[in-house]
This record gives C-alpha cells, structure tokens and sequence, in this order.
C-alpha cells in the first residue's frame, strides 16, 4: 500500500457512498483518463477480464467469428472470446520484444482478407509489463477494418513510443487484480477514445437498465462497475504508480547485471520503443548453453520458500484449446520450457532480492 489508501476509503465511508458507484469513482476514472492522455475515457470495472467481455460483447461476435489474440497470456486473457461464442486463433511473439509478432499478423490478415474471413477483432497482450509495438500494430487493424482491443492488464504505467500503455486501439483494458503493479483490491477498466463507446459498456455494465421509473429492459446486461470503495484503494494507490515502476525496473535492473553473467541466461528485452512497467522479472534460461534449466533454478528457490514461477503456458498448449489455430514459430513455446519469472514486489527488500540472486547462482556452481 502507498499510504494514503486508507484516508480515500474512510471518505466513502463518510459519505456512505458503499454501493458500486460513488464520487471516488468518478475521480478514480477522471485522474486515470487524465494520466494515460491522448484524449481517452475511462470505465471502472470489476475485473480486467469484465473489461474484455464488454468490449468483445459490444462487436456483436456470432458462432464462428474469429478474434486473434496473443497466445502467450493469461486465461482471462482469451476466456471472454469463448463467452461471446467466438473462435481464438492464437499468435506467436516476437523475439525483439517478447509480445505478438506485428509481422506474423501481418501476412495472416493478407492471407484472411484475399479468403474474405477477416477476423473480427485483434486482442494484443501487454506481456509483463512490456506494451506491444502499436505502431504497427494500429495501422495494419486500420487497413484491415479490424477492431483493435488492446489487453494491457499487465502494463499499467509503461509506455510504448511516448504513449502510456492501456491508451491504444479501438479500445484497451487494465487489470488492478491483486497481483498487479497496482490494486484496487480486484477491478479493472476499459479505456477508449470512443465516447459512445464507454457509455454503451457503462450502461451495459450496470444491468443495461433502461431509461425509466421501473425496471425496464430491452437487452441482457452485466453485474460489472467497479465498487466505490474499491476506487478509494485505487485513488491511493494511483498516487504511487510511477513509484511502483520505478522500483520494479530497479529490481529488474539489478538481476540483469548480477546474473546476465551466467551461461545460458537472458532477460526479457526492451525494445527502444518501448518503457517496460517490468510488472515481472521474466528470465530466459537455455540450459544448452549452461546445462542448468529454468526448472533447476524454480526448485532450488522453493527449498528456501522462494517462489518462482514459469512464463504463462501458451494458449494452444492448455488443453481447453487442443485443435485451435495456432499461427507462429513456436517462441513461445521455448520461453515457456526455458522462462521464469523471479521474485519482483515492489516491496522487496535488498536483502530479499540478495539471497534469491545468491541461491540462482548457487545453482550454476557460482
């Protein structure tokens, strides 16, 4: 917690503004439109992955419409395409940046628009804090027709090309689970430059109730604003955002040049596009090179109650998907079998950080 989170709930409290909405919810989505810039708004919602459904919800998607999606990313990530009825065809990453490959899409909307099976909606992944390459990504969605979602439920506080994360495409959505470089204890938003468009999820977000002095309704709706009390934890923590960056990138920093040393080891690259929020310390370990794997050094970890954990395993490997389209080289595949990601909380001690670069050493006989 930055501090002040208490002081923004007890003010909810105060004005007995419990129920979902509320004025720190107001100030929560205005100060967040204001930080990302580039003219967006923004809806506060329960959860990230509430903030995909609603925006895919709005496509109007039917039985065998396609949305291609990053394949390397959280279920929630991918689970809000099945919930519309739609088909995920999942996309490789690129080497230079660990998200989507721009160039693999590329050739694949060729090929779909020369079939005239375009697929309705592209859903890039932020991948640990790490923004996609919209400059590439925007324009080819444009030529296209495509709508372009942007899932930047990882990146909140980075930036791609002078831009903050969560401010691109059509529409973009962010996670404030508890997990992420900040919280509101669960939530999420969907922010777009589109008006309408957040009003039309604003109003299918609270029920879809209609305009009038009973309960009327003319179409299904959803049970998915974002508490106010809730927002209190997000106001407080908004104040330390940029903080939080700041010490995750000094974490990242310092395993880069204590362990980069060591055979086999890389680290998750920054392009020069882009300023990684490093939400996690995402390491690559080719145990050809060193003959030490990512699983050796997990397991040595977890003898001293170090928790570590492997890159997300590809979407067209769960078994949810077996059979799903998969369009790439397989990268991601070898980062998962090779990646790790090490202890990274903002709250981390130089101590903490010590002994876990002492123990992945100790590893490699160092």
């Amino acid at each position: 917690m930055g501090g002040t989170e208490q002081g923004y709930v007890a003010k909810a409290f105060e004005s007995n503004f419990i129920a979902p909405l509320g004025p720190l919810l107001t100030e929560f989505e205005e100060r967040f439109a204001e930080y990302l810039g580039d003219g967006v708004h923004c809806l506060g919602l329960s959860s990230g992955s509430a903030a995909l459904h609603l925006a895919l919800h709005m496509l109007d998607l039917e039985q065998g419409d396609e949305v291609w999606v990053s394949s390397m990313t959280f279920a929630g990530g991918c689970f809000p395409i099945l919930y519309e009825g739609a088909t995920p065809v999942f996309f490789d990453l690129a080497r230079e940046s660990w998200t989507v490959s721009p160039d693999l899409l590329e050739e694949a909307l060729a090929d779909a628009a020369k079939r005239g099976k375009l697929p309705k909606a592209i859903v890039p992944t932020d991948l640990y804090g790490m923004g996609c390459d919209l400059s590439r990504l925007e324009p080819l969605a444009a030529q296209y027709g495509v709508k372009l979602i942007v899932d930047a439920a990882e990146s909140a506080g980075a930036s791609v090309h002078g831009r903050k994360c969560g401010s691109g495409g059509d529409a973009s959505i962010l996670s404030f689970n508890g997990n992420k470089i900040i919280t509101t204890s669960g939530g999420g938003m969907l922010v777009s430059r589109d008006q309408a468009l957040i009003d039309r999820a604003r109003f299918l977000s609270t029920q879809a109730r209609d305009p009038a002095p009973h309960y009327e309704h003319s179409v299904y709706g959803f049970n998915y604003r974002l508490s106010n009390v809730c927002a209190g934890i997000g106001l407080g923590q908004f104040e330390v955002l940029d903080r939080r960056v700041e010490q995750r990138r000094a974490v990242f920093a310092r395993y880069v040049e204590a362990l980069s040393d060591l055979p086999g080891v890389s680290f998750m690259p920054e392009p020069n596009w882009s300023h990684g929020s490093r939400w996690l310390s995402a390491m690559r370990v080719d145990p050809a090179v060193g003959v030490v794997s990512r699983e050796d050094i997990r397991l040595a970890l977890l003898e001293y109650q170090i928790e570590s954990r492997p890159l997300w395993k590809p979407m067209h490997m769960q078994p949810l998907f077996d059979g799903t389209r998969y369009v790439g080289e397989g990268f991601d595949e070898l980062l998962f079998d090779q990646g790790l990601c090490l202890p990274s909380g903002s709250d981390m001690t130089a101590e903490e950080q010590g002994e876990v670069i002492e123990r992945v050493r100790a590893v490699f006989g160092g």
